[in-house]
């Protein structure tokens, strides 16, 4: 039964005889049950309290380490609201935690004072993070020595944020090279703090992978810049006020600012064990998630020992949830657990990951099947017994993992010859695996998901991926799972699947496509990220992933009027420098077309030594890069340097590529150095939705690479210039397309910058130009930039000259920082010397 209140809401009317069912724990286990439970009628047989440590609702833990690398901001990983909570007529206790439970009186004590009777009491107090013994870990008062946390709860990642944010804050060290250890180091990075990981086991995430897979995985983390220490066991921390080194027990010590646990967890299971409940090394249940002791109190997830198994990914614990809420509300007193299969895929450190049952063969029966190939990164093994996969692993490349978790969960039948489990040799590929997945393979192991979930979301009318991703939450945990959900739903859907709306929007924090956008920033003359967020997005909410693109198209909308806010910008931009993998910055100043001077050069070489560049690297822009400067250095190293920012950073023009021309060469027919350096004066630091890399060649011989450029310009002839445009030669290559064939370089200037304009204002965000302009079509562009077709030629050419006369070098923010720490140096940075640009 149910009425609209004064507030329009929904809300539950509650019969009047109604059993009280208490619930110990507001975490995912707990709060997933509950959600089972009202899906079965549960609001006309309970009225439901919720107990929870945290003052929150209900989030998504295994998203921490998104919102630490910057991925996912507080709010975006929440799964169910405080108002979730109050329209499903659940007293939610947050903040509150209980302390003992008399299970003779049917009533749970809590640490506010109060006492709340139940009928039925679920416990779901799940686990947490385990802290290694060792010395100096605590303080006198009993908290974490400062500088030391545990990576379990929104507090933790909060304050891990803060800490590593703090100037004096250089170097982390990160105790657990498992799954979260792991994301946590990658997420620590973005920082620009040097990063280390301590694990116990001779190779990292020894709980999901073999020895082999691990070794691959610590290549691939080393090559982050993340220093890895296997078969190291802690036995210290070393600081008075805050922690400064870590000791090792071999008796090495490791410098710190900030150290990370995250070794593992413990069930939580102090409050049942108080209250005389059977406690091994979780709550023991039963088939049916009843304790041992008592049939009127249940338990669930990760404090949970089953048939002496205790579980610690969440799969287990929505299949719990699923058999806890058919027997608590009767909907099917014959449903029983009988445990899991366990599997996971994921994506660690940007590494893809899955694995499931045995890491290697226990039997002289069974078979193994491997591939490795280390250099590539990949490593596949797959154990066979008694004709059925009984465990896989696969790093690097999963694009088997749809049908061995098929075989693996369901025992389907195996190609006789094996290596077509890893390989597409007559055995299923992806798609049919898929297509053959039955309805109750877990596909988002997140968010427990099934295939059969997914099939009938769409049936039942979900008319987007997108919307059955929100009806679900399939693909909303780690997002490994995307691919698989996708292919689906248009499985599923037969055609019927309608393109994602959100397709065309610029960001996806904004419901607007480009040109709207612009129309409606323009309207309300919104010359700052938050303020577009405040009159434009879904009840003004901000989103991370959205501001750097707003940034952008707000510079290049408004110039000298856009309002610069450093929580709008990533780590590049907000230091105008390229953080590297080691967490320093990479340094490259602007060498107009290519060309230098002594002054430059004797510059870039007192630099290098003052500042002990470890790199000097000559780039493929004709420039010259200094390689591991530190992030406090950076403002001293451009006064020193007495250039201009090279852009090497930035979504924007970055340079200017020219062969020698006529001067020296005696092929050229153009004077292309000349027009290069024009034009990167022209151009510099023009914001776009993606990086611009153009070049200049005296003649078709092109040895400035003019034809695979975004914009390239190649001399003939007579004087004259061809422009080439949609141009690539990295990870895509591409030939440009012929726009125009001018009389002048005058003219090649002008057709340059007008394309260069149309494309800032049409592109979607990281759409390079080799995507733009098959998208567009080149006669169009060409009717639009060469012909004038639509009458904005004018606009254009404006736009762009409004451009030069408003640019402002970004490396002058060096002597003057915008913001307090900018820099991050544990000194006040020093006023530098004006030193005149070259």
């Amino acid at each position: 039964m149910t009425a609209i209140d004064s507030t329009d809401r929904v809300r539950v009317e509650r019969p009047a005889a109604l059993r009280r069912l208490v619930v110990i724990g507001n975490g995912m286990a707990g709060a997933r049950t509950v959600e089972e439970i009202l899906a079965r009628g549960g609001a006309e047989q309970f009225a439901i309290t919720m107990f929870g440590d945290e003052p929150y609702g209900n989030y998504n833990r295994i998203l921490l380490s998104h919102v630490l690398s910057g991925e996912e901001q507080d709010a975006d990983i929440f799964l169910n609201s405080l108002t979730w909570y109050d329209e499903n007529g659940i007293s939610l206790r947050a903040g509150v935690r209980v302390t003992r439970i008399d299970r003779f009186a049917r009533v749970v004590f809590a640490d506010d004072g109060s006492v709340t009777p139940y009928d039925e009491l679920i416990i779901a107090t799940g686990s947490r993070s385990f802290l290694p013994p060792m010395e100096n870990l605590y303080t006198a008062g009993g908290g974490l020595l400062p500088g030391v946390f545990a990576f379990r709860t929104l507090d933790d990642t909060r304050a891990m944020i803060a800490h590593a944010d703090r100037a004096d804050s250089h170097r982390a060290v990160v105790i657990g090279g498992g799954l979260l250890g792991l994301e946590a180091a990658r997420g620590l990075q973005r920082f620009g703090l040097e990063v280390a990981v301590v694990h116990a086991a001779p190779h990292l995430m020894s709980a999901q992978v073999g020895a082999e897979a691990g070794q691959i995985i610590r290549r691939k983390v080393a090559a982050l810049g993340i220093a890895v220490h296997t078969s190291s066991r802690t036995s210290g921390l070393i600081g008075e006020e805050r922690v400064e080194w870590l000791a090792l027990a071999d008796g090495s010590r490791l410098p710190c600012d900030l150290v990370v646990v995250a070794a593992g967890i413990r069930p939580n299971v102090e409050v049942a064990e108080t209250s005389g409940f059977t406690v091994e090394r979780a709550i023991v249940v039963d088939d049916d998630l009843r304790t041992v002791d008592d049939p009127h109190v249940w338990a669930v997830g990760e404090c949970v020992q089953h048939r002496g198994q205790v579980y610690g990914l969440v799969a287990p614990l929505w299949e719990q949830a699923v058999v806890l809420a058919d027997q608590i509300t009767g909907r099917d007193p014959s449903a029983a657990y009988h445990g899991s299969r366990t599997s996971t895929k994921l994506k660690v450190a940007g590494v893809d990951v899955a694995a499931m049952g045995l890491q290697g063969p226990e039997r002289d029966d069974d078979e193994h099947v491997v591939f490795t190939e280390p250099a590539r990164g990949v490593f596949k093994s797959v154990v066979v017994r008694d004709d059925k996969v009984v465990g896989a692993t696969l790093v690097g490349d999963t694009s088997k993992v749809a049908f061995l978790t098929q075989a693996f969960d369901q025992g389907v039948p195996l190609p006789q010859e094996r290596a077509a489990l890893l390989f597409e040799l007559g055995g299923p590929s992806e798609a049919v695996g898929v297509a053959e997945l039955a309805d109750d393979a877990q596909v988002c192991n997140c968010n427990g998901v099934s295939k059969g979930q997914l099939v009938a979301c769409v049936h039942d009318g979900a008319g987007t991926v997108r919307e059955v991703m929100d009806r679900t939450r399939a693909g909303k945990g780690c997002g490994s799972c995307k691919e698989m959900v996708c292919a689906i739903v248009e499985l599923a859907g037969k055609g019927s699947i309608t393109a994602d709306p959100s397709a065309d929007w610029y960001v996806p924090g904004v419901p607007l496509d480009k040109p709207t956008l612009m129309a409606r920033i323009r309207e309300l003359e919104l010359t700052s990220v938050s303020a577009v967020f405040a009159a434009l997005a879904p009840e003004g909410a901000e989103d991370a992933k959205s501001k750097m693109g707003l940034a952008s198209l707000l510079k290049m909308m408004w110039a000298e009027r856009y309002v610069d806010e450093k929580d709008a910008k990533f780590i590049n931009d907000r230091v105008h420098a390229n953080i590297q993998k080691d967490g320093t910055f990479s340094v490259v100043p602007q060498m107009r077309g290519g060309v230098t001077t002594v002054e430059q050069l004797r510059a870039i070489a007192d630099v290098a030594e003052r500042y002990d560049v470890p790199m000097i690297k000559v780039t493929g822009g004709q420039r010259i890069d200094l390689l591991g400067v530190r992030k406090e250095d950076l403002p001293k190293v451009w006064g020193d340097l007495g250039m201009p920012s090279g852009f090497a950073y930035g979504k924007s023009m970055r340079t200017v590529k020219t062969c020698v021309g006529q001067e020296f060469c005696r092929f050229g027919t153009g004077d292309s150095t000349r027009l290069g350096i024009e034009l990167e004066t022209r151009l510099q630091g023009m914001e776009s939705p993606a990086k611009m890399k153009l070049a200049v060649s005296g003649c078709p011989r092109n040895c400035a690479e003019s034809y695979v450029k975004d914009v390239g310009i190649v001399a003939i002839e007579g004087g004259r210039w061809e422009i080439y445009i949609g141009g690539a030669a990295g990870a895509h290559i591409r030939k440009g397309d012929l726009l125009a064939t001018v009389d002048s370089a005058e003219e090649a200037k002008t057709l340059t910058g007008r394309f260069l304009q149309y494309y800032r204002e049409n592109a979607n965000w990281l759409e390079r130009t080799y995507a733009f302009v098959p998208r567009i079509g080149l006669e169009r562009i060409r009717a639009i930039v060469v012909d004038d077709a639509e009458g904005i030629a004018d606009r254009l050419d404006a736009a762009v000259q409004h451009h030069v006369d408003t640019f402002v070098d970004p490396w002058l923010e060096g002597a003057e920082p915008a913001v307090p720490g900018q820099f991050r140096t544990a000194l006040p940075l020093t006023v530098l010397p004006t030193v005149g640009r070259r």
